[in-house]
Order: structure tokens, then sequence, then C-alpha cells
């Protein structure tokens, strides 16, 4: 039997140990592997179910297509490389003006025709490598991308805070509790920790004082337990695209730093994989998106599971996957996450969004990035400018909001300060370019 058939037949199959580091194609006793596979689930929850409240996508459908995803990019991958996929902020603010635009169904026609770039990029990502990203789009360019997608998303939080400050107050607090309070899984799980706190306390609230509606559970008792997810059909109109081009960007590199992430833990090789990684979380996007469910990412919260458990087997996440199945098919789960309330929301948002834009702060740091250099400089500031003010530009029928016009202007200014100051000889064009010379 030739190799590439026998790859095939063993693709679902792992071997047994009982190691205390335990390999992407071996597995502990399958008791063990579901209880870490079950880990999985928690750690990607708390953020997962969170997208679909703030965009008003039905949260049973999210799950669901997060399950289906995830198997999907087991295979794609073949089975090599362990990852889950959940729901991915990145999408938030360009469905949230979507929606309140043309309608959710335009919203996930861009969720579509985001997972058909990002299998694109992959399968050019696949033959040709990564570098030609790396040199697109350099660490200065992508730090700025994601920071301001982030910050673009303020007003948002300040919205849902204000609906409840006194309970946002207080989860925002027991958010930033929590992450210090506890360690290990549960010090990960400080978003999932403070918004369950809160919801229990809305409760309670809720019963202590009958005047003021702290939550809504009408919905609760009316949902079934087991019943198919609200699937929707996108459709697609050009003027709505622009918004989600900067998306694809961030994917592309959440997804290769992700990878790597992987990479340096197990010890493995994945460059020859990140190609398929990329077209396989399109292929995930286009598959939600086209259902009614959210754009789909590797998770760096599962990456954590992985680093604290040491067990990196590709079996514990056929385990998340299918659970996330399950979940998605009951719609109480889902009509229990549609009933957070505004309040709750306002407090984690207002850490959560924040946090997205520090991680384009950390990806400046963690490459070094000297900002000591003009064109470093204007390659972030500019873009930050554009995105947390929301410029926006209308032509004809096209709008172009705060992230698409930042991201554009985030990678024009780079590439065309390094162009012309390679001729004019005022910065060394180098592998990153980054470093001008002084006159």
């Amino acid at each position: 039997m030739s190799e590439p058939e026998t790859r095939s037949l063993n693709l679902l199959s792992w071997k047994l140990t009982d190691n205390a580091v335990v390999a992407p194609e071996e597995r502990l006793t399958w008791p063990r592997t579901i209880s870490i596979g079950l880990q999985h689930v928690v750690a990607m929850f708390g953020a997962t179910f969170l997208v679909p409240v703030l965009t008003g996508f039905p949260p049973s459908t999210t799950l669901f297509f997060s399950g289906v995803g995830t198997i999907l990019f087991l295979l794609i991958t073949r089975n090599r490389l362990p990852s889950y996929l959940g729901s991915s902020f990145a999408i938030i603010a360009p469905v949230t003006a979507a929606v309140a635009s043309d309608g959710a169904s335009s919203a996930l026609g861009g969720l579509v025709a985001v997972g058909a770039m990002l299998v694109v990029i992959g399968l050019i990502s696949h033959f040709a490598g990564v570098r030609w990203i790396e040199t697109l789009m350099p660490p200065v360019v992508t730090g700025a991308i994601v920071a301001l997608i982030g910050l673009n998303l303020a007003p948002a939080a300040k919205n849902n805070f204000v609906e409840d400050p006194v309970l946002a107050t207080i989860v925002l607090v027991l958010l930033v509790a929590s992450a210090v309070l506890f360690r290990g899984l549960l010090g990960r799980l400080a978003i999932f920790v403070s918004v369950v706190v809160g919801y229990v306390l809305a409760l309670i609230l809720d019963r202590i004082d009958s005047d003021n509606d702290y939550i809504d559970t009408s919905g609760i008792g009316d949902a079934a337990w087991v019943g198919l997810p609200d699937f929707q059909t996108p459709t697609f109109d050009l003027g709505v695209l622009p918004l989600f081009l900067p998306v694809v960007l961030v994917l592309v590199v959440e997804n290769i730093g992700h990878v790597k992430s992987v990479a340096m833990m197990t010890g493995k090789d994945y460059d020859a994989t990140m190609g398929r990684a990329l077209a396989a979380d399109g292929v995930a996007t286009m598959l939600a998106g086209s259902g009614g469910g959210s754009a789909t990412t590797t998770y760096a919260e599962n990456i954590g599971v992985m680093s604290a458990t040491k067990v990196y087997s590709t079996a514990a996440y056929w385990v998340a996957g299918a659970a996330a199945i399950v979940l998605g098919l009951s719609p109480k789960v889902g009509a229990v996450i549609a009933a957070i309330p505004p309040g709750v929301l306002g407090g984690v948002t207002t850490a959560l969004y924040g946090l997205v834009g520090v991680i384009g702060v950390q990806i400046w740091v963690s490459n070094k990035v000297d900002f000591s250099k003009p064109i470093n400089q204007f390659t972030a500031a500019i873009p930050l400018i554009i995105g947390i003010a929301d410029y926006t530009w209308q032509v004809g029928d096209l709008v172009f909001a705060g992230i698409s016009l930042g991201s554009v202007a985030a990678l024009v200014i780079y590439h065309s300060m390094r162009l012309i100051g390679g001729w004019r000889g005022t910065v060394d064009v180098g592998r990153d370019g980054q470093s001008p010379r002084q006159p």
C-alpha cells in the first residue's frame, strides 16, 4: 500500500500514550481525552458566544458552525494541526455596520466574501509560502490594523455600558479581579466567569427589584431543548463589501500567529501546513456565513489550554468540535445566551475591545518596531485616528468606513514611504524596510 493511502487510512487514528506531553498524533485514554476536549469547549465558549450576542446573530447557530468549522479544519489540515475555530472579534464592527445599513443577510454575504478571499490566500500560501504576506504586511502595519479594529468598537462598548452602569461596573471589576485571583485555566476564563456572575446577579436583582428589568428571560422557557439552529441565508451587496476587507488581513495575521505558537509548543514544523490552515479557516467562514454563523479564527484561548495541559492531541479537538455541534442543536442554550443583559455586555466589552487594541500594540512590542522612525510613526498614527474617529468616504454606492480606510491607509503609507524613501536614500530598505537612515 502506498504512503498516501496509508496516511488517508490513518487520518483519524492516534497512538495511545500515557506520557506527560501528548503529541498531536497521540491521545490519552478516551475518558481523559474527552475531559480535555470539554476543557477546550469551556475555554472557547466565553468568547465564541459573545460575538453573536454583540452582532445580533443567533448564538446557537454560531456555536453549531464553530464545531463544524473545527472538524473541517482538522480534516483539511490532515489531522496534524491542533486548533479550535471560534468566533472572530474582528468581524464585530463591520457586521454591526452592515446590519444597521442593509440587514443581517448582507452582513452574512460579507462573511462569505471574507472566507472566499481567505481560501484564495491560503491556496497561494500553500504553493508560494507566507513570506509574501510578511512582506506586504510587516509588523507595524498588522499592529496598526489590529489595534484600530479594537479601538473602533469603543462607542459600541459605551452604548451597552450606559444601559446599566452599576451592573456593568461590577462585571468589569469582576473581570479584572478574576484575571489576577485565579490561576491556570480558571484565570484564562476571566471573561466567562465575569459574564456568568453578572448574569446570576442580574437574575437576583430582577427578583428583588421587580420595578426594573435587569434581564429578559421570557424567551428561555419557550425554547426547546433540542432543535435545529436558526439558519439564515446571505445576500451580496457590493456596498457593504469594503467594510469586510480589513477582516481578511486580521484573520490571516491571527492564523499565522497561532500556527506559529502551536509549532513552538509542539516542536513541529507547520510551515507546509500554513496554507492549508488559512484555506481551512476560509472554508469554515464561508460555510458559517452561508448559514447564519460568525466568521471563525483559530483560538488563542485553546492554545492556552494546550500550554497548561501539555496535551496537543487533535483527538481532544474532535471532542470539542462535536460538543459545540451538540450545544448548537439546543435552542434552550441559545436562548440563555441571548438573554445576557446589556449591562453585563457593557462591562465585558469595555475590557474586551480594549484588549483587541492592545493586541495590536503587542505585535509592535514583540517585533521591536522602532517608533523613532518616521515611516513607523506615520504608518501607525494616521490609521489609528482614522479608525477611532470612524472616518467615512462614499463613492457611489460604496461606503468606506473607518476600519477599511484605516487599513488601506496603513498599507499605502508604509509602502509609499518605503518606496520613496528607498529611492531617495532616506530609508534603509532592508528585510523589514523599517529603518530610515539619518540625514
